[in-house]
């Protein structure tokens, strides 16, 4: 498998304390990787650190972007971007380290070995989460289950951001299509990937809490993506 490219996509919004350590420790695993941070103008500066990395390191890239934008649409130009450039595999990344580096070589290797979408899932045996409470556990699991049944798949962490797709998977589906943000995004895009006959398959990881800065999920971002589901369902 010589030659073949794996590009990590990582969006930043005031994570200016994460992107040194990141930036180490995210392309440690894989001598074929490189790393594109996209980031939304992030008023701390987050930016201009990313560049002086990029400037000293040339596996290290950045797309600036104008504003708040949100996440999809930071995942939708970085796919773009790796497409361009002939990247094999593209994988979705959080900057906080809630998605441990250790696990980007077994999904790498489960889509070399054939699978076309791979889902870093902590709902499969092996998975699981670190420092979340009882109340946040519920939501979580509760919300996973109640979009499988009104979807009608069997992943089980449909909104896992930590996802490695194949190039020629990401081809067939209509990214220009997807206006989904946030969470639901990442339910968009694995039931599109099962709608257009892909193979997804779940690799289990354990996701611990953000260890710097605060969480950006929200009850808003958290309801759109109930609702967001309905819609893909009875969407033609």
């Amino acid at each position: 498998m010589s030659g073949e490219r794996v590009l990590l996509i990582v969006p930043t919004y005031n994570e200016r304390e994460n992107v040194a350590d990141v930036a180490e420790h995210f392309l440690a695993p894989l001598d074929s990787a490189e790393l594109l941070f996209v980031d939304d103008a992030s008023p701390d500066g987050t930016g201009a650190v990313i560049d002086e990395i990029s400037a000293a390191n040339p596996r290290v890239h950045v797309l600036h972007r104008r504003g708040k934008l949100g996440l999809g649409t930071a995942y939708l130009e970085g796919f773009a971007w790796g497409m361009e450039r002939g990247f094999d595999y593209l994988v979705e990344m959080d900057a906080d380290f809630s998605h441990d580096p250790r696990h980007l070589p077994a999904l790498v290797d489960l889509a070399r070995e054939g699978a076309d979408v791979v889902v870093g899932s902590r709902y499969v045996n092996g998975g699981g989460t670190v420092n979340w409470g009882i109340g946040r556990q519920l939501i979580s699991r509760g919300g996973g289950l109640y979009a499988r049944t009104v979807l009608g798949v069997r992943i089980r962490d449909l909104t896992s951001g930590f996802v490695c797709y194949r190039r020629e998977a990401l081809s067939q589906i209509d990214l220009d299509d997807i206006h989904s943000g946030g969470y639901s995004f990442q339910i968009e895009m694995k039931y599109r990937a099962v709608k257009a006959g892909l193979r997804v398959v779940e690799h289990p990881i354990v996701f611990v809490d953000r260890r710097v800065g605060e969480s950006k999920m929200s009850r808003a971002i958290f309801a759109e993506a109930l609702v967001m589901v309905w819609k893909l369902r009875f969407r033609p």
